[in-house]
């Protein structure tokens, strides 16, 4: 991997302010790339390559003025095709609206190509973002770089896949169960879940629940916190969106680890974990764990999650998908019409019930980081599994009762609200991409971020718990 399209994103924006590299050469990489794997790989759905090569250009002639450079200057942008990018193709992975061409890109897209990013691509989700397999029946599967036939994770597979490969240096995702953390872990790359309000989402459905957020994706944590440096505003129709943004550090801080209280739990109390993947996590938690000044083995409660996370979730889906329901219910695929199905059967008194009960979830859980900094916790319930399989259906020969059982790892935190981020943590039994969470209360994104950096660049030493980088030559093959 020597091509400019596998420089990391800081690296490549370095090396254009210090005019050594050419947008215009990195975006061609970038398209080699996307032509090489991406037939393998199904990761980038709909490309503007016209007005990527005019933008890249222009980003090149800026630069040989002197031009003040802004923050992503030059850079190929991946967009999670659930975010409207303006005369590019936008589907939502819905046949509803799988011919729709935007006329402008959403406010979040449009910061980004302010700051200077080059939006080359959309990437592949499952429809409406709903499952953590990508896969819809607009433009069928992503495949998992590390073998195609097997899931990415969703809903962000498309953007995890296309960074593990090297089509984009940066891709945007978002995560309301898990949909930047699972895809990140499965693929070998990293996601970060910020706080409700940092990266604004005036665009969501139902402005007042603060569990769906827009969030940054990179091949390492200092390239996604780049990216999220462009994303952070304050957007008041966003009614979680404060000053709280602004307290992303310019730069990474070094912190010790070894100054840290630790708290590692294998399933978060809740969540059901296969057997091989609960044995991985020990394994790989053995080889840092000391690095700390304490750590201790143990949950945070989270009390009834699993019902208040699917009462709340079923709401969502009714604020948002009741009326497609009624009109396009053959358009529409298996998730959304079961979330939105579930929603409807919930009275007012379970839905009361589900708010009460995630308050005191919430606050038990800013409770637990009184007694220790962040938590660690693996990022996935299992290895990835073939896409053709639409989600897990049993773990340790125990049937799942839904069919987001299987992500409780990522979707019990969300219930908290959580800042959290996943990096890459080697390999798993079955040689597949392994990651693990590193996690703080509502507004600790700085902290988590701070403290997942520095332990990827210790992990990285080792290389049983180094990034997994994919074979480009088989996918190339395939």
């Amino acid at each position: 991997m020597t091509e400019p399209c596998d420089l990391s994103a800081v690296e490549a924006r370095r090396l254009i302010g210090l005019k050594k590299l050419s947008p215009v050469e990195l975006l061609e990489s970038c398209l080699r790339r996307i032509s090489e794997v991406n037939p393998t790989l199904n990761a980038i759905v709909a490309m503007d390559e016209k007005g990527a090569r005019e933008a890249a250009k222009a980003a090149e002639q800026a630069v040989m003025r002197g031009d003040d450079l802004d923050l992503l200057h030059g850079l190929p942008l991946g967009i999670k095709d659930l975010q409207a990018t303006g005369g590019l193709r936008t589907t939502w992975g819905s046949l509803i609206y799988k011919d729709h061409v935007p006329e402008r890109d959403e406010d979040t897209v449009a910061n980004l190509r302010d700051k200077g990013a080059i939006i080359l691509a959309k990437t592949n989700t499952p429809e409406f973002g709903a499952g953590a397999n990508t896969k819809n029946r607009v433009y069928g599967a992503t495949g998992n770089p590390f073998d195609p036939v097997k899931t990415c994770g969703g809903s962000s597979g498309g953007s995890a896949v296309a960074l593990a490969t090297g089509m984009v240096p940066l891709a945007t995702g978002s995560d309301y169960g898990g949909s930047l953390r699972t895809p990140a872990s499965f693929c070998g790359v990293s996601g970060f879940r910020p706080s409700p309000g940092v990266v604004p989402g005036p665009e969501r459905s139902s402005a007042l629940c603060p569990f769906p957020v827009n969030g940054p994706m990179g091949r390492t944590i200092a390239d996604l916190h780049l990216l999220l440096k462009a994303q952070i505003d304050i957007d008041k129709r966003d009614p979680f969106s404060n000053d709280d943004s602004l307290r992303i550090p310019e730069e990474l801080p070094l912190i010790d680890l070894g100054s840290l209280r630790v708290a590692i739990s294998t399933d978060l109390g809740c969540s059901p974990i296969d057997q091989d993947i609960r044995r991985v996590f020990g394994e790989k938690v053995s080889t840092f764990r000391h690095v700390f000044a304490e750590t201790q083995d143990r949950d945070p409660d989270l009390g009834p999650v699993h019902d208040v996370f699917e009462i709340l979730r079923g709401v969502y889906f009714v604020g948002a998908h009741r009326e497609r329901l009624e009109k396009h219910r053959d358009l529409l695929g298996p998730n959304v019409i079961d979330n939105t199905e579930r929603g409807l059967k919930w009275t007012a008194a379970d839905i009361a019930w589900a708010n009460v009960e995630q308050s005191k979830i919430y606050r038990r859980f800013l409770g637990f980081f009184d007694e220790v900094d962040v938590l660690i916790c693996p990022a996935a319930s299992v290895s990835p599994f073939p896409h053709e399989q639409l989600t897990v259906t049993e773990i340790n020969g125990e049937p799942m009762p839904t069919y987001m059982r299987w992500l409780a790892i990522t979707y019990g935190l969300t219930t908290a609200i959580p800042a959290a981020a996943t990096i890459p943590c080697g390999l798993d039994h079955l040689g597949m991409p392994f990651g693990i969470q590193v996690v703080g209360p509502n507004g600790s994104d700085a902290l988590v971020l701070s403290v997942a950096h520095a332990l990827e660049q210790l992990l990285a030493e080792n290389p049983a718990t180094a990034r997994p980088i994919p074979d480009l030559a088989k996918l190339r093959k395939a």
